[in-house]
């Protein structure tokens, strides 16, 4: 079955990834910006700290994990463009396999852990991120396929 071409899936994917890096640079310097924190740091706040809400002595810890986890999310993003946008345009095996277990693995290990301490909103937005992400490479998989002779 084919849905849209080949070249929208794949520009997708990079464009995905691109708008990836670039949250993550957001995340990384603006983490505790008042946007960040009506979207996201407000329902984690409710979650372990329900009666008080964050500590100010908690403030500089999450402003650093914010900016580790925006590095990480970054760096990701870069690597899903590269690979979007050479092997994969180029139609090579290992790199839909490569995005396709390592988006896995990451939706699977993040959400479970969200879910475990009952941080839903980061649940949510992981089931949003994977769908964007899983789309291209469920509707692209027939041009991956080995034809056997």
């Amino acid at each position: 079955m084919k849905i849209l071409s080949f070249s929208f899936w794949q520009k997708w994917l990079f464009s995905v990834s691109i708008v990836i890096a670039l949250f993550g640079l957001l995340l990384a310097f603006f983490g505790q910006a008042p946007v960040f924190y009506a979207l996201f740091n407000q329902q984690v706040a409710d979650v372990f700290w329900p009666d008080q809400g964050i500590p100010a002595s908690v403030l500089p810890f999450q402003a650093w994990m914010f900016g580790l986890l925006g590095a990480i999310v970054s760096s990701w993003g870069v690597f899903i463009a590269f690979l979007a946008h050479f092997p994969f345009k180029a139609r090579e095996r290992w790199a839909w396999t490569c995005l396709a277990v390592g988006i896995t693995l990451w939706f699977i290990v993040d959400t479970a852990l969200s879910l475990h301490y009952g941080v839903v909103v980061n649940a949510i937005s992981n089931i949003f991120w994977f769908l964007l992400l899983a789309l291209p490479l469920l509707l692209t998989k027939q041009y991956f396929v080995k034809h056997q002779p």
